[in-house]
């Protein structure tokens, strides 16, 4: 029979809980690992200076000793979402990326196309053999130079 976990009570343990940070975001703060913040929550270690100094701000933060429960943090009160919500959000997820992988390979496309046209036009331009081949070819490059810079 497995027992619950105590509770940390730790500064870390204590910012972790009042703000809502995962391990690793709270360790990127401090500037160290994601294991060594799970570390000192355990009390496994202890905090050195330069953590304690960057965890200072947060500290203050804090409300008064006593003041905060587990009641005051909203995620508390939430359920877990039912299975059939769950199994309907994913169906809703995959359904859209399907229609974005389609409307990238359609972007991949024209940018394939505009990469051809592009470096095909330079020569083309040099070998059009009338006036109006050329007024063409130098809208298709104008269009071609226009829309790239409209895309970035």
């Amino acid at each position: 029979m497995s027992r619950r976990a105590k509770p940390s009570t730790t500064p870390l343990a204590q910012v972790r809980r009042y703000f809502g940070l995962d391990q690793a975001t709270l360790a990127a703060y401090v500037g160290v690992g994601a294991g060594m913040v799970g570390h000192l929550e355990a009390g496994r270690k202890i905090s050195c200076s330069q953590v304690l100094l960057r965890l200072l701000p947060l500290l203050q933060a804090l409300p008064a000793p006593g003041t905060f429960t587990e009641a005051d943090n909203p995620a508390a009160d939430l359920a877990p979402p039912a299975a059939p919500s769950l199994l309907a959000r994913l169906d809703y997820c995959q359904h859209h990326a399907r229609r974005a992988r389609r409307e990238l390979k359609k972007l991949t496309d024209t940018l394939e196309h505009a990469r051809r046209w592009q470096q095909a036009l330079p020569a083309l331009l040099a070998g059009a053999a009338d006036e109006r081949a050329y007024a063409w070819l130098a809208r298709r490059q104008q269009q071609a130079v226009g829309g790239a810079e409209q895309r970035v």
